[in-house]
């Protein structure tokens, strides 16, 4: 089976994510691009079909200024009858030259073209230059002219002077086959047409820019409350909110958080989120101290009567003669009452702990202390091997020695009580340049890895993990995690079978814990 990974996708999400700004901008001037662009093909369209119909227009006005008039009868034909010039179409030599053009030149304006076929052949034919000169078309432009379809109506054509509006006329009835095809050039119209598409380009460019601009602008003062948002939301993300005191200080501003507008809807949303998860840390709070108080109290009273029942225990042991089941029972009484004690004390040093109860921090050699803890550890676990792996000059932390002792204490007797017998344990210290490195670590059979993220949870049991003893409460790390995180130290546990490894980092004298 395949397993989809998706982190790619996460990458793409990222890579392709824009600001809101942005794509508004984006988006504003994408439709005024495609406004624009419709418009100015629009614009040179209609342009195009005005001016095409006014040169169509001019066609036969043209014919008639150049004396042929189609469709009348035969006697007001008004055909020109000279012979052609010398080098006139319609010779074999010098087509494309000057010629007279006096029948075709007359009240032509320049760019106009006049060609006269009779039976298929040219007889006569002019173009008037920009200059108001005639000349006589050549061979291939006749050519091309001769085949034009009268029927067909006006049509564009490239010759050899340019690209020119065309139109065959033809003879009246009775007259044979005549045609006249007269032309005008499209080079004001293409000149009217490349204005039109750079005025529209240029006009479009300078909105595109204005509108950039100024979409911009108002863009951004617009979402501008969405930013105060985002700050309002990122400063309650970074509040330490997992326990103790809980007050969130932050809102969104009034400005913000104004119905009728859809930031103003999300700030007045945030703000009820933020008052509810207030009220509700308030209620967790009040919560956990009644909780807090409770143990406190119970466990304060609970060490006069754990007393007075190891006291009365340990008195008839000694000064009564008890049966042998009597003494038993006895024992296993005094040794309950003492195992209650411990918990009594754990639970009543967290209560203090939860409220603030402390000794004061002062500068500790950790290497001396680490040296007289497991010296007691030998005493109390000879069967274990004991490994201190200390720098050669005294590490001194800020913390409160009383703490930092029973952190020792509670990290030492852990590793020899939930692991077996002949287990190694190596104790190591490091000391950088602000912090101290402390690790205690054994190659016993390891934590259950489901287990490992309630390691430091109060009442949390790790023995059914280790060597299966469940005697202990539960509070052991508890306590450390709880008295490491006072003195401004942290607490991570890593653990694989054959190797187990707490690490402590506390803060050198001196230095500003972070």
């Amino acid at each position: 089976m395949i397993h989809a990974d998706n982190r790619p996708a996460a990458g793409r999400s990222q890579i392709r994510s824009h600001p809101l700004r942005t794509k508004l901008i984006l988006a504003t001037l994408a439709l005024l691009t495609v406004t624009c662009a419709a418009l100015g093909i629009f614009s040179h369209v209609a342009m195009d079909r005005y001016l095409t119909g006014v040169l169509d227009d001019g066609l036969e006005r043209a014919a008639a200024r150049a004396g042929f008039r189609p469709g009348p009868p035969a006697g007001e034909y008004q055909s020109p009858q000279k012979e052609p010039a010398a080098g006139a179409a319609g010779t074999d030599s010098g087509a494309g030259e000057r010629g007279d053009g006096s029948d075709y030149q007359s009240g032509q304006r320049p760019g106009s073209l006049n060609a006269f076929f009779e039976d298929g052949v040219a007889r006569r034919s002019t173009l008037v230059l920009e200059d108001g000169t005639a000349v006589s078309l050549n061979g291939a432009d006749l050519d091309l002219l001769a085949g034009m379809d009268p029927a067909r109506g006006p049509q564009g054509m490239n010759l050899s002077r340019g690209h020119y509006r065309l139109d065959a006329f033809p003879g009246p009835p009775g007259a044979g086959d005549q045609m006249l095809v007269t032309g005008l050039s499209t080079s004001q119209r293409e000149s009217t047409l490349a204005s039109l598409d750079l005025t529209m380009v240029v006009l479009s460019l300078a909105g595109l820019l204005v509108t950039g601009f100024a979409g911009t602008v108002i863009i951004r003062r617009s979402l501008r409350p969405l930013d105060e948002l985002a700050a309002v939301a990122t400063s309650v993300s970074k509040l330490p909110l997992a326990s103790g005191e809980v007050e969130i200080p932050v809102r969104v501003p009034p400005a913000a958080a104004r119905p009728g507008s859809e930031v103003g809807t999300v700030g007045l949303a945030l703000n009820g989120m933020i008052d509810h998860v207030t009220n509700a840390l308030r209620a967790r709070q009040a919560s956990e101290t009644k909780v807090r108080r409770f143990v406190a109290d119970a466990s304060h009273e609970l060490r006069t009567p754990l007393t007075s029942i190891r006291g009365y225990t340990e008195l008839v042991l000694l000064s009564e003669q008890v049966s042998p089941p009597g003494r038993a029972a006895l024992e296993r009484v005094d040794s309950e009452s003492k195992r209650m004690s411990a918990l009594v004390e754990d639970l009543l040093l967290l209560a203090r702990l939860d409220e603030g109860q402390r000794g004061e921090r002062a500068d500790v050699d950790l290497t001396e202390l680490i040296v007289e803890s497991v010296s007691d550890a030998q005493v109390s676990a000879p069967e274990y091997q004991w490994t201190l792996m200390l720098p050669g000059e005294p590490v001194v932390v800020s913390a409160v020695e009383s703490e930092l002792r029973q952190v020792l204490i509670n990290l030492l007797s852990n590793a020899h009580k939930h692991t077996p017998r002949g287990t190694r344990v190596e104790i190591g210290l490091q000391a950088g340049a602000a912090w101290a490195t402390l690790t205690v670590t054994d190659d016993g059979q390891g934590i259950d890895p489901d287990f490992i993220d309630s390691l430091f949870s109060r009442f949390s049991k790790a023995d059914s993990a280790r060597t299966g003893n469940t005697s202990n409460a539960g509070l052991g790390l508890a306590i450390v995690y709880a008295l490491v995180t006072a003195n401004g130290g942290t607490i991570e546990a890593e653990s694989k079978p054959g190797r187990t490894s707490f690490t402590v980092v506390l803060p050198l004298a001196g230095a500003v814990a972070g």
